[in-house]
């Protein structure tokens, strides 16, 4: 057996040699396509001090029976590419609970599921911080600087990490429609979606506040989508006092 074995081995050296080729061409070729595959972005996502909060405001008109109310979120995100290729930060987005009771037609969907804000609203000022005499401006993560016209480094080499605001105005919404509280704390989902459509998702709980401690990070904060409807929030008619946030909302429906 053996012999015969050398045999043939002798007399095909040729054919081996093709065989051996064609196997380490092709142990190549995987190992290069396994070596891309592994080659991903990763996102790693975090808050930082600043300005990070959830506000559920009044607007001052009605639904039905219903008071309109929006609910502004500003979040202070430093995000890392801890994966093992570089990418863009192409859109950021939020997702949080209504508040709304147990079996209620929506509740599976949006009371254990997440309701998406997709869209960041462009601020109208910088969010802002008085420290002693000085003024500390948060950089923008996709927006432009209104002081500066910067913004923030969103492509992420392997290893770098960048930092910014991101703001959202919710569109005009009723009942339940605006999320849940518990022990003054709001829970949010932050989804990054980066160039190449990976998504990288994270789960905080974000201070909920005052319309008035709101503003004073930005004090354009809820103004956006009143101006471009042409209609004034009722905190910039009427005193600071009499002013609303999210207790004022609607009762759980």
């Amino acid at each position: 057996m053996i012999p015969s074995s050398i045999e043939w081995l002798n007399n095909n050296q040729g054919v081996l040699s093709v065989i051996l080729f064609i196997i380490t061409i092709g142990l190549g070729w995987a190992s290069g396509i396994f070596r891309t595959l592994r080659q991903k972005p990763k996102m790693k996502i975090s808050l930082l001090p600043g300005p990070t909060f959830c506000c559920t405001y009044l607007i001052g008109e009605k639904h039905g029976k219903y008071d309109v109310h929006r609910t502004g979120i500003a979040l202070y995100l430093h995000i890392a590419n801890i994966g093992s290729a570089p990418s863009s930060i192409e859109r950021v987005s939020i997702g949080y609970h209504w508040n709304i009771t147990p079996f209620s037609i929506q509740w599976l969907k949006y009371r254990i599921g997440w309701f998406w804000l997709h869209d960041q609203t462009a601020a109208l000022m910088d969010f802002q911080a008085k420290i002693g005499e000085n003024l500390k401006i948060y950089p923008f993560l996709t927006q432009k600087s209104i002081l500066s016209g910067e913004s923030a480094e969103t492509f992420l080499e392997v290893g770098r990490s960048t930092n910014g605001a991101v703001y959202f105005e919710q569109s005009d919404s009723w009942g339940a429609c605006f999320p849940v509280v518990t022990d003054n704390k709001v829970k949010l989902q932050v989804r990054v979606t980066d160039v190449f459509s990976n998504k990288h998702q994270a789960t905080f709980e974000v201070p909920a506040v005052s319309f008035e401690e709101a503003r004073k990070y930005n004090p354009s904060f809820g103004k956006t989508l009143a101006d471009l409807h042409g209609k004034p929030l009722p905190v910039d008619i009427l005193p600071a006092a009499e002013s609303y946030c999210h207790e004022a909302a609607n009762p759980r429906i």
